[in-house]
């Protein structure tokens, strides 16, 4: 457990191929089921401070209280998750901690030193989060970037949602796409 941010809630994938990952993650790990959002709709979205017009995919899925994010860029807008891409790499790309005091850790984080990769909004202010680098490339850690999540909202209910779906999950019906 962090000091700072809290328990590790979830593992984040940058992916090339979200259907591939999740079938891997379905017949090899039998992790499920998963739901798949095609096209999620951000309020907003910035990386390092400038507007950008991201475009994504992302399922969600459990792995006992550890949620499992998968992430595919669908476009070349400036974002975290393209310049993973970009540097060769694809797979665990952060660790998120979440938060029902989401601006109080923001600012936490911030005052710690850490600094600001990309953040955004889904579903009103109650779905914010940022993603914070975690160091320069000379760091053995520089990569697994920290994601911190408000999920005083709707989100926080859907993860919970989620979450309930894998323990009683009989691996039927492996993917529910959502809207």
């Amino acid at each position: 457990m962090s000091r700072l941010f809290g328990p590790i809630r979830q593992n984040g994938y940058v992916v090339r191929d979200i259907e591939a990952a999740m079938a891997h993650w379905i017949d090899v790990l039998k992790v499920g089921p998963w739901f798949y959002i095609d096209r999620v709709k951000t309020d907003w979205f910035r990386h390092r401070g400038q507007d950008s017009a991201l475009e994504l995919s992302i399922a969600l899925a459990n792995s006992g209280d550890l949620q499992i994010e998968l992430i595919q860029q669908r476009n070349d807008a400036p974002s975290m998750y393209k310049e993973f891409l970009d540097s060769g790499r694809e797979g665990l790309q952060h660790v998120a901690f979440w938060s029902t005091d989401y601006q109080s850790l923001y600012d936490r984080a911030l005052g710690q030193g850490y600094r600001l990769g990309h953040e955004g909004q889904i579903g009103g202010e109650q779905g914010r989060f940022a993603y914070f680098d975690t160091g320069a490339p000379a760091n053995p850690h520089a990569g697994t970037v920290i994601e911190i999540s408000d999920i005083s909202g709707n989100k926080g209910r859907f993860f919970e949602y989620v979450r309930e779906r894998s323990r009683t999950w009989d691996g039927s019906d492996p993917i529910r796409r959502l809207r």
